[in-house]
């Protein structure tokens, strides 16, 4: 008797192991991914694959809901909800993200690089890596990459911008965040904070009087509507970060994460090459709708003047020490 008991005891317990196996292995994993681009952006684009390539890796264990829009919400208040482990993830930027680790917001300085090759290798160098750890160690922050590159910034308005003193006066809409702010200002304009979605009645109404942005960003929002001049001063290579909730993606298989990470920078890589081929295409689109193009701008007038940013915000050291680590 008590063998049978044990036997089936045995049997039993196994059965329930082997149950909690199943459940494991069945169990699923999203990512709510949100960011401002409009549906028929490349970037949006990108994110539709990386999610495709993360789900086929990882043979739906993990799976990407990619939201267009600002759908979830306002860049702003989605780190928030991803600093407290929700599981969504939000397209962002080193602007933003200094406002938890104050140096990082270097990245995104007047002409801090001028290439993608030297936005990509930025992601190897220690002292990112450091700044990238104390992201999702003291504030919830996990960045899964940062290789999604917009391009150069340039500065559009409804009148010529050939050097800082043209943009005196002037308001230009700018991202809510001390460096994306201080770099406007320092190049001569009064920087207006402003979301995304809002640029288009801002400028409509005259709210602003211009804004910063690609060459990729204009005909998406519709935006040369109301905006006809740009002047391609390239004062900030934006480098976008993808970040997620360190608690959640700790909860990850180990595999899960390499696929996240890997095709995250994939995608990104590819994305940014697309659209550093395409600006010439989009500029060519915008001349023939209308827009007038200045082009012999005083760059360097301006690379002097973007120097205030960086000492306004305590800067200067940490561009300088990342530079070394560049070779630059």
């Amino acid at each position: 008797m008590s063998k049978r008991l044990g036997a089936f005891l045995g049997a039993t317990a196994l059965t329930l192991i082997a149950g909690m196996g199943m459940a494991q292995a069945q169990e699923k994993h999203i990512l709510r991914m949100n960011h401002v681009h409009s549906p028929v952006e490349a970037y949006h684009s990108a994110f539709q694959e990386w999610a495709k390539r993360v789900e086929e890796r990882t043979k739906g264990g993990l799976k990407i809901e990619v939201f267009h829009s600002a759908q979830l919400g306002n860049e702003e208040d989605i780190i928030e909800q991803i600093r407290q482990g929700a599981n969504i993830g939000q397209n962002t930027d080193a602007a933003r993200l200094g406002n938890y680790v104050r140096e990082i917001a270097v990245l995104n300085g007047p002409y801090f690089v001028d290439t993608l090759d030297e936005a990509f290798a930025l992601s190897k160098l220690d002292t990112v890596k450091k700044w990238k750890t104390e992201l999702a160690d003291k504030h919830g922050l996990q960045v899964v990459c940062f290789d999604f590159v917009q391009g150069k910034r340039h500065v559009f308005a409804n009148k010529p911008v050939r050097n800082p003193g043209d943009l005196s006066g002037l308001r230009i809409r700018t991202p809510p965040a001390p460096i994306w702010q201080e770099s406007v200002r320092a190049i001569g304009a009064a920087p207006t904070a402003m979301s995304f979605g809002d640029i288009y009645p801002g400028l409509q109404q005259r709210a602003v009087d211009g804004a910063e942005l690609t060459y990729a960003n204009i005909r998406p929002g519709n935006l040369q509507e109301v905006v006809k001049n740009v002047s391609e001063t390239g004062h900030i290579t934006l480098i976008n970060f993808e970040v997620v909730s360190s608690a959640w993606f700790k909860k990850l298989p180990a595999d899960y994460q390499t696929a996240l990470v890997e095709e995250c920078s994939a995608a990104g890589q590819k994305v940014s090459k697309v659209l550093a081929d395409a600006a010439e295409g989009e500029k060519a689109a915008l001349v023939k709708g209308g827009m007038k193009v200045t082009e012999n701008v005083d760059l360097e007038a301006f690379r002097k003047a973007g120097d205030a940013a960086y000492q306004k915000l305590g800067l200067t050291e940490v561009r300088a020490a990342v530079y070394k680590e560049m070779g630059r």
